[in-house]
């Protein structure tokens, strides 16, 4: 009944494979993508998440086993269609945008909201962070995790006969206490308790279909891609078959040692040891049967991540050189600005310099105007404006009747001796002070230097 209903399942997906559907996507993986079931599908109408057993999709750290509770909280499609999310009292509890909501409240969805699961440890990024999104089921169907099935199994068992559950049924636990237990999130590195002979036996018969099935999901689905997408998924799964081929060599030995001791018995203590020791040679020869298989998967695996590594570092160097040429073309363009500017500051330069040529020859234009008036003026004061008597500039100037210039001191010691002028020899009938010529010398004073200010004004002092 089982596996008819889970082909009417899975051929009902295959049917409405094109509809859209929500899921939880994982943040930084391409896997372990958790779906939220429509309220159609009655059996799923409420996603549990935990790391429980009677969970919807069960979630084991892998650094730090308590940090999802056993149901640490519960997905529900309202009647509207809508989604919430409820916190079952969990230990670290339920973020969503960031913001933790409260416990057993139902907190409502929207597409593109961010859900974390626990918190950060110190140091990392949440293990468990998820973005709500809606996209066709045949799109997310390779990405999405298997739901657990456990409940289910534990359902049919008999509560009265006491089953050893397997390693993949069961959460991490040891007999450490709680803070220092630590997990793994592939099971199968772990390690079952050493059983008696009869109860191996029991164990292996009832394993092995589940062992065979196993390893033929890992030829014909689990081998990696050869476009080397997943170089992360195949490096785990070396370590994983690694693990596993290590497990097997130690079944295998001791195996070899119940088929020794129970060879090395005598027969008549038990007259079923022969068909015990067939079937453990049995048994044997599937476990090594199972080994090579291992070790051949684990030979591909080293080759595929020998490949990826050399793409890997193929592809660096393409990015290398890529990131040199760009680097070289910038170089090369930061080189022609710096031409353009030098040109521009040249040609600056030298229009500056010809401004400067032109002011340099208009100031000397000017200074050679100034000094040739300076010239004609020094001209005019020694020719025009000078006492023939003492060949100095007019002191208190005075004019003769005929019509000649001299200073008032200088005339008057010359009329002392002759009375007629020293330069047309007229007799001298008057003299007048000549005010206009005395401000006219003044003010031409006033431009000459100090030396002969401080001489014009001694001789002023003198002649007083």
């Amino acid at each position: 009944m089982d596996s008819v209903t889970t082909d009417c399942c899975s051929a009902e997906e295959d049917d409405c494979s094109d509809s859209d559907v929500l899921c939880l996507m994982r943040v930084g993986k391409n896997s372990d993508w958790l779906r939220l079931f429509e309220n159609a599908e009655v059996q799923l109408a409420n996603v549990t998440v935990g790391r429980g057993l009677e969970v919807t999709h069960q979630l084991l750290s892998s650094t730090c086993p308590l940090m999802i509770s056993r149901l640490h909280c519960s997905f529900r499609q309202k009647e509207d269609g809508q989604w919430t999310v409820t916190d079952k009292k969990s230990l670290n509890g339920v973020w969503v945008n960031g913001e933790r909501i409260p416990a057993e409240q139902p907190h409502l969805l929207r597409l593109g909201d961010s859900i974390q699961l626990g918190v950060p440890l110190l140091g990392t990024k949440v293990e468990f962070d998820y973005v709500l999104i809606q996209r066709p089921l045949k799109d997310i169907k390779p990405y999405l995790v298997k739901e657990h099935r456990e409940d289910t199994k534990a359902a049919h068992t008999p509560r009265k006969f006491k089953r050893k559950l397997g390693v993949e049924e069961v959460e991490p636990s040891t007999s450490k206490h709680k803070l220092y237990r630590c997990s793994s999130a592939d099971k199968s590195f772990a390690k079952p308790c050493p059983l008696s002979p009869v109860k191996a036996r029991r164990q292996l018969s009832h394993t092995q279909p589940e062992e065979t099935v196993t390893s033929r999901q890992e030829h014909e689905g689990k081998l990696p891609p050869s476009d080397g997408s997943s170089s992360a998924w195949d490096l785990d799964n070396l370590q994983m078959y690694s693990q596993n081929i290590l497990l097997l060599r130690e079944q295998v030995s001791d195996t070899q040692r119940q088929v020794k001791s129970l060879e090395g018995e005598p027969r008549q203590t038990d007259p079923l040891r022969e068909e015990q020791v067939r079937e453990l040679q049995g048994q044997l020869e599937a476990l090594r049967a199972k080994m090579h298989r291992m070790e051949t998967l684990e030979k591909s695996f080293s080759e595929t991540k020998r490949q990826l590594e050399e793409q890997k570092t193929q592809q660096q160097e393409e990015l290398m050189k890529k990131q040199l040429e760009e680097a070289l073309q910038e170089q090369k363009k930061v080189i022609d600005e710096l031409a353009l500017s030098r040109k521009g500051f040249e040609e600056i330069i030298l229009a500056k310099n010809k401004e400067l040529e032109v002011t340099k020859e208009e100031k000397e234009k000017a200074r050679a105007q100034k000094e040739e008036v300076v010239t004609q003026v020094t001209e005019v004061l020694e020719n025009e404006l000078q006492c023939i008597i003492c060949s100095e500039l007019f002191i208190e100037a005075v004019i003769l009747n005929c019509a000649h210039s001299f200073c008032c001191y200088c005339i008057k010691q010359w009329r002392n001796k002759k009375d007629e002028c020293p330069i047309c020899r007229q007799a001298i009938q008057s003299q007048t002070r000549c005010l206009a010529l005395d401000n006219c010398i003044d003010r031409m004073v006033e431009n000459l230097s100090l030396d002969m200010k401080a001489r014009r004004q001694t001789l002023v002092t003198e002649r007083k």
